[in-house]
């Protein structure tokens, strides 16, 4: 009889660890994707495009979970988690992965794209692509360039020349270039999280930011500061971002379908930042809470003067090649 107990609890056992073994062989890949802006701006609704889409996609094989408004971690600390696991997905803005590679900072550069266009034709480009592959020996994977739009500045006065900003203090992202490149007009810069700006504006810690219409309309900057001077004079864009650990070690079929997935879902995102560029300025507009600056050409040629020694002092680390390429890309 014990023996046939024993039989009896051994089969129920062996039964149950099959059954578990089954139930963890169909558990589907979690993908947590991170970033620190509102799910109404470009990043926002391609992270969510990319989310639905592998829903109706992949059958349950993947499952992705959006954290926007830094709710697991911001920029600053989002690729040091991803490397630990704790996250999958990111899209950090260009200028974080500084400690990573320094050839990023090419997109730092003031006034060294004239528009979108000639972004998206040198991000395209075979010096473009090769970008996204400098992160590998840090243990990261690129997996495409995201735009949020043309950078402006807005302060509580209009900055129409350089001098203008002398003695001002400009929070920036962890950027060395960005450092310089307040710098070299007398200003100040001050590295803080995106998430700190407004109330950093609010309570008069700082006196203006540079961003895109996007971003100033989403977090309302505007409405609490006086004047935004348009310069397009810097980029905001992302990088679809990914630890090798975790992409190389998805089944090859999984990695595919899901590159094509964020494919789409970036081209997708970038539609939305182009529309979203232009209807959030006209919205700042229509709000009449801040006036926007229109600089003259000859006004737009001293920003450009006081700025572009810039290039030469980081010239070593990115690479006068790659400046030459991006450069050539406005032609």
């Amino acid at each position: 009889m014990f023996r046939k107990i024993t039989t009896l609890v051994a089969t129920a056992a062996l039964s149950a660890m099959l059954i578990t073994g089954s139930a963890l062989a169909s558990d589907p890949i979690k993908i947590k994707f991170a970033h620190v802006v509102a799910e109404n701006t470009a990043k926002g609704l391609m992270a969510i495009k990319f989310k639905d889409m592998v829903a109706e996609r992949m059958g349950g094989k993947v499952v992705v979970e959006v954290f926007p408004s830094s709710q697991l971690f911001n920029d600053d600390t989002v690729l040091g988690a991803m490397l630990l696991g704790d996250v999958q997905l990111a899209a950090p803005a260009l200028s974080k992965f500084e400690r990573y590679t320094p050839q990023l900072q090419i997109f730092d550069l003031p006034f060294l794209f004239k528009d979108i266009k000639a972004v998206d034709k040198f991000q395209q480009s075979e010096k473009g692509q090769e970008l996204l592959k400098s992160l590998d020996k840090k243990g990261l994977i690129g997996l495409g360039y995201l735009h949020n739009g043309m950078k402006q500045l807005s302060a509580n006065k209009p900055l129409r020349v350089p001098a203008d900003a002398a003695g001002l203090k400009f929070r920036i992202m962890p950027s060395d270039v960005l450092a310089a490149q307040f710098q070299v007009v007398k200003a100040v810069p001050l590295k803080k999280p995106f998430s700190e700006v407004f109330t950093l504006l609010q309570t008069k810690a700082i006196d203006g930011q540079e961003n895109t219409y996007s971003n100033i309309f989403s977090q309302k900057f505007f409405e609490i500061q006086s004047h935004i001077t348009e310069t397009n004079h810097g980029l905001l864009d992302y990088m679809v971002v990914t630890s090798r650990e975790f992409w190389m070690g998805l089944p090859e079929d999984i990695r595919t379908e899901l590159t094509a997935i964020l494919n789409e879902s970036i081209v997708y995102g970038n539609k939305i930042a182009l529309e979203k560029d232009l209807g959030d300025r006209q919205k700042i507009v229509d709000s009449k809470r801040c006036e926007i600056v229109t600089i003259t050409e000859a006004e737009r040629n001293q920003w450009v003067e006081a700025m572009k020694p810039v290039w030469v002092e980081f010239e070593k680390e990115i690479g006068k090649d790659m400046i030459d390429a991006a450069y050539q890309s406005n032609m």
